[in-house]
């Protein structure tokens, strides 16, 4: 049983494909797979159905009112609701594992862990610390923390997507290294190839004169878009006819818009918002260079899709990206918000499309061998294994819980 505050067609970024694609992969190799998430609040659809082998149970939303600042009473109560939808579901299916995602799940995942009776497995897609920099800048932060904390303090086991993450993982909550399973994701290679009709088609609405720079993903601070609209004037001069366009949506685009029109560079900046469906693989597929400028990246599924639609990759050299992307092999690399070596990338991939697509075609060849999500499933597969026999064996924890009420603003670590 998989709990997640987010599944198609509710998505908001890596979290909701991961598990999307996770489950799907699960239930093609047999397992029995059942989804607990959200509802979209959109009265045609369904709160319980099968779809490509797995169940998906949505929780209807409750009636509260919240201000836009109440997250965390908003979070307590999706848990509630999470928990109550999947015990109706017990009284007919009772699962063997329950695998929570992030901390928005964690109080439904340890009702879900007691009222079952079976372990609980967290996967930690991303930490608050390590999104703020290693700090906790507010009390917000400092509760999100100490949620995510207790989470993995319930959980038999913990996942993480790249050894970057194990080693923040194992730094922040005190978790001994052998309890955190790294287990990368995956992509499927078909479906990010577009149609050549449909890159066509992007290309003639976004390219305009010269090249096209596409940065895919969330817009929020720590995914570091700003370095790259201040590195436009740069590349501008080197390139009088290159267009920028940026897909996606977070609480940073007005803040983002303002800066290019800051720059002077708002008329070769296009935000396009949110692009489902054959949209952002067409667009992806059209870019002469894909940039993913993340100040903090525990793994980086975009640089996976961005090549699976065949485009040249340069990125930040920090987190998880730094395990996937190899400088100068697969990818061209920057130092994490430096806009100069940004811009430099870029301009040398940009002079040099025979290497890049070459880096292209290396990194698909790692992609189809490490990256699949069939591999993926296997090894969460295992990780339910584990957790499922130390439960059995009542294996005592060795770890001790690190008080997060004494926490402070003081930095945590350098995730970096």
């Amino acid at each position: 049983m998989h709990l997640s505050w987010e599944y198609p067609p509710l998505v908001y970024g890596g979290l909701g494909r991961h598990v999307h694609a996770l489950a799907e992969a699960q239930a093609a190799a047999g397992h029995d797979v059942v989804v607990v998430t959200q509802h979209s609040g959109d009265p045609s659809e369904a709160l319980d159905e099968r779809v490509n082998g797995v169940r998906v149970v949505r929780a209807p939303y409750e009636p509260m009112r919240l201000g836009p600042d109440e997250f965390l009473a908003w979070a307590s109560g999706f848990n509630h609701a999470l928990a109550r939808a999947a015990l109706r579901v017990g009284h007919e299916w009772r699962p063997e594992v329950v695998h929570g995602h992030d901390w928005v799940v964690a109080h439904a995942g340890a009702t879900l862990r007691e009222a079952f009776g079976v372990p609980l497995v967290a996967t930690v897609h991303a930490t608050e610390a390590g999104r703020h920099q290693g700090w906790l800048p507010g009390e917000l932060s400092r509760s999100i923390h100490g949620i995510e904390w207790w989470f993995t303090f319930e959980a038999r086991r913990v996942i993480a997507c790249s050894e970057h993450m194990r080693w923040e993982v194992t730094r922040l909550f005190d978790l001994p290294a052998d309890s955190v399973d790294v287990i990368p994701n995956g992509i499927d290679l078909a479906a990010w190839r577009a149609a050549p009709r449909d890159i066509a088609r992007a290309r003639a609405v976004h390219a305009g004169e010269g090249p096209l720079v596409v940065v895919p993903g969330r817009l929020e601070w720590e995914k570091g878009v700003h370095t790259v609209i201040d590195a436009m004037p740069r590349l501008r001069r080197r390139f009088p006819g290159l267009s920028l366009v940026v897909a996606g949506r977070g609480s940073q685009v007005d803040d983002l818009q303002d800066r290019a029109r800051a720059r002077r560079v708002a008329g070769s900046v296009t935000f396009a918002g949110w692009l489902s469906g054959r949209d952002l693989p067409a667009l992806v597929g059209a870019a002469d260079v894909v940039v993913v400028p993340s100040l903090y990246e525990p793994f980086g599924l975009v640089a996976l899709e961005a090549t699976a639609a065949g485009a040249p990759l340069v990125v930040a050299r920090t987190g998880g990206l730094a395990e996937v992307v190899r400088d100068g092999v697969t990818g061209l690399t920057f130092p994490a918000g430096d806009v100069a070596a940004l811009a430099d990338a870029v301009t040398a991939t940009l002079r040099d499309q025979v290497g890049a697509r070459r880096r292209v075609r290396r990194l698909r060849a790692d992609l189809a061998r490490d990256h699949t999500w069939s591999g993926a499933a296997r090894r969460t597969t295992d990780t339910y294994r584990r957790a499922i026999d130390e439960e059995t064996e009542l294996v005592a924890r060795t770890r001790r819980p690190r008080d997060p009420g004494a926490l402070d603003g003081n930095l945590l670590l350098d995730v970096r």
